[in-house]
């Protein structure tokens, strides 16, 4: 304690401005301490950041769930702001690519499957073998094509059964879980960085922080694995992730153009953003984002080929009708991907002793995609200042 009897306020500082980060960093300035965010780049979002300019993209996620834990949070702190929800109108030109075209429903084994959720899978087994034990291989086989949406990764039958099951069965929810941030989640950035500043934050951008900050309070690292691992100096870090090519296409508007291309035969989604958020091109025009996964001895052009079939099937003249188009590999920044055996809590632990904690989507708390972020973030904090209160007692 101070000489006055008070109790000095923690600092805590947040390294990296992400979601994760400013998740951080506003609960712990909500709960009285001092924060200090230092981000490398100039502006903060990191993978939830949008593109400025005609065509606002999204670099990383797109849709939010509502019954995830961040979504209450962020309603509480009317930090949500404008929504669209999966247009009813564009339910019939959802499109399923399977046996080499195109079908407006999907096949019946796949759909009962989807839908099932009376019988847990185990952690144990692979998604692939205990699917098909359920329901045959081949929709087994389509399913685990299907969950590659949530999972950009190539071979998702290969990963944990409960682990795809839970996915699956958030991207497939009826009526539909997901919500999209009208404007891309570069806005719901900007909402919460004046949040942060609001609450007492200081945002120190275009801070690169190349070695762990002899801080006098806790540290909280929010950057994907990698550069924690660097960070930290703690190169035994792993963790299984997706790689996956990136496509931003726009096209000049064409009537009868589907909203969703899901491949059933291999991983692969396309998505036409404009239509529930026309905000996002310029009028005339519509704005489609898809990935493709592929695996280790794949290349960029074998993701690109897949995607420019998809194309050629659901979206025709789209070569004389792109304005715009841009590829890209996304190689383990895509989320945390759980093997055969493990769960959640086989993650590298938030806690890292000595006041260090690790945030981030590829961590060890629950949740699907951007609800891990979120959920580590708060947990850091939490565990940041009970461990600060706990050391001011026994001083």
């Amino acid at each position: 304690m101070h000489r006055n009897g008070t109790t000095p306020r923690t600092h805590i500082t947040v390294v990296g401005g992400g979601f994760a980060g400013l998740t951080a960093a506003i609960t712990a300035a909500e709960a009285g301490a001092t924060v200090t965010l230092h981000e490398a780049h100039h502006t903060l979002g990191g993978r939830a950041r949008t593109a400025e300019g005609p065509y606002r993209t999204n670099e990383g996620p797109h849709a939010i769930y509502r019954k995830g834990p961040h979504w209450t949070w962020l309603a509480q702190r009317g930090l949500l702001g404008p929504l669209a929800p999966l247009p009813l109108r564009e339910a019939a030109r959802f499109r399923f690519h399977h046996a080499g075209s195109l079908r407006r429903t999907p096949p019946l084994g796949f759909l009962r499957h989807t839908l099932r959720t009376s019988a847990q899978a185990p952690v144990d087994t692979d998604f692939l073998t205990w699917a098909t034990r359920v329901a045959g291989p081949e929709a087994a086989r389509q399913a685990a094509a299907y969950s590659g949406v949530a999972l950009f990764h190539h071979d998702p039958g290969a990963l944990s059964a409960r682990f795809v099951q839970e996915r699956l069965h958030r991207a497939a929810a009826l009526p539909p879980e997901a919500r999209y941030i009208r404007g891309g989640w570069g806005r719901l950035v900007d909402r919460m960085a004046a949040r942060a500043r609001e609450t007492g934050v200081r945002i120190e951008t275009s801070s690169r922080i190349d070695a762990l900050p002899v801080a006098d309070g806790p540290v909280v690292v929010a950057t994907s694995l990698a550069a924690a691992a660097r960070l930290l100096n703690d190169p035994t870090w792993g963790g299984e992730s997706g790689r996956t090519v990136l496509f931003d296409l726009a096209l000049r508007t064409r009537a009868g153009d589907p909203f969703v291309v899901s491949d059933l035969d291999a991983p692969g989604w396309i998505e036409r953003f404009t239509a529930q958020d026309p905000s996002l091109a310029p009028a005339g025009e519509q704005l489609l984002q898809a990935q493709f996964p592929i695996g280790p001895h794949q290349t960029k052009a074998d993701g690109v080929a897949h995607g420019e079939r998809l194309l050629d099937l659901g979206f025709p003249g789209w070569r004389e009708r792109t304005v715009r188009r841009r590829e890209a590999v996304c190689d383990g920044r895509t989320g945390a991907l759980d093997l055969p055996g493990t769960t959640w809590r086989d993650r590298p632990a938030i806690d890292r002793g000595d006041g260090v904690y690790l945030v981030g989507d590829q961590v060890a708390a629950p949740g699907v995609l951007s609800e891990v972020s979120f959920t580590s973030a708060v947990e850091a904090v939490s565990l940041a200042l009970r461990t600060k209160r706990l050391d001011l007692k026994l001083a």
